[in-house]
């Protein structure tokens, strides 16, 4: 497994990078959100990996934090989602974006991303909607009611489903949204409770 490169940022195009580490250029599809966020070629980067091996061959792929890159896996994990959808889907929003469309059953916005298609975006929702609820099993919003009254279907329950999407647990999720005012945006509520849970 490759976990992480870091190195100097050699080259770079659309979905396209090279990290140069100890004298080695890795070769990095990525998306256009972690592209936006990449420093100016010459410079050091660093990305979080994932091998994606096939028949034909071995292909990495790298992002600029472990949310996306948490992302991307789950999308692999839907039926007839590869990785040229993922990383359609993950160059139209953001990792805090995709949560919240499947946690809120936002296929719409999915559906924006080029060569998708509204099927698509919904059976990414039905699929990965049915394996959160899941995970999350009875005490879906337990841990988050003994910290703060969440409700579900409310922005922090919308938010606290949408950070267990990105690979949160449900108490760590809550703990990082119950301190946030309740009129706060959804989206701006998980990107404030990102960047405490980052912290930690």
């Amino acid at each position: 497994m490759i976990y992480s490169v870091k190195g100097t940022l050699a080259h770079l195009e659309a979905n396209f990078a090279v990290v140069e580490c100890g004298g080695v250029g890795y070769g990095v599809r990525t998306s256009a959100t972690t592209i936006a966020q990449l420093p100016k070629v010459g410079e050091e980067a660093m990305l979080y990996t994932y091998l994606h091996v096939t028949e034909s061959g071995l292909d990495l792929f790298g992002f600029a934090d472990a949310g996306e890159l948490s992302c991307f896996k789950m999308l692999l994990g839907v039926t007839r989602v590869g990785p040229r959808a993922a990383l359609s889907v993950l160059s139209s929003v953001t990792a805090a974006e995709f949560a919240l469309c499947v946690a809120s059953g936002d296929a719409k916005t999915l559906s924006r991303a080029p060569g998708l298609g509204m099927k698509t975006a919904q059976r990414i929702i039905l699929e990965l909607k049915d394996k959160l609820s899941k995970e999350q099993g009875a005490e879906s919003f337990a841990a988050a009611a003994a910290i703060a009254p969440v409700k579900p279907g409310s922005g922090a329950g919308e938010a606290i489903s949408a950070l267990v999407v990105l690979g949160y647990t449900q108490s760590e999720a809550a703990s990082a949204v119950a301190s946030l005012p309740a009129d706060t945006p959804v989206e701006e509520m998980i990107k404030a409770a990102l960047k405490k849970l980052a912290r930690q």
